[in-house]
């Protein structure tokens, strides 16, 4: 047993033969979801997938929508990795994909695309300074992309 609250998930009538989103095993870190019907995508080309499914996240958590490692193997991207669903929504979870591929990408209704994470999202005081000067130097300052693998 755990002390985490319920994730309530409505799905569509139209879904109602496929499976529940469920962990697949107890070491699991995301759920399986699936798309809702037949899809088509086209090389280059960013489609919204329907799953059917609708959730009531907790307030004070998010659902994170990740690429399954297979299907990313295979060309497909989740194109807006990781999608966030804020806890206040309450419309049709959308799997926005991009195939990175040449070919024609074929999604069949049922299939197992990407997967959801269920995570802490506390809302942070935002809090506006003139400067950071004050706050102290750290090892990496102003460095960007690929200054923390100098050695």
């Amino acid at each position: 047993m755990n002390n985490l609250p319920d994730v309530k998930i409505f799905r569509d009538k139209n879904i109602r033969d496929l499976p529940m989103p469920v962990y697949a095993s107890d070491g699991a870190a995301g759920f399986d979801l699936r798309v809702s019907q037949d899809y088509r995508i086209e090389p280059g080309e960013t489609v919204a997938c329907n799953t059917g499914l609708y959730f009531a996240v907790p307030a004070g958590y998010e659902l994170q929508v990740r690429m399954r490692g297979g299907t990313s193997l295979k060309g497909l991207l989740l194109a807006n990795a990781p999608g966030t669903v804020d806890s206040d929504y309450r419309g049709e979870l959308m799997l926005i994909l991009y195939n990175r591929t040449r070919e024609v990408f074929h999604i069949s209704r049922g299939d197992r695309i990407c997967q959801g994470v269920i995570a802490l999202a506390p809302q942070h005081k935002l809090v506006e300074v003139e400067s950071l000067d004050a706050l102290g130097d750290t090892v990496r300052g102003e460095g960007r992309f690929g200054s923390t693998g100098k050695q």
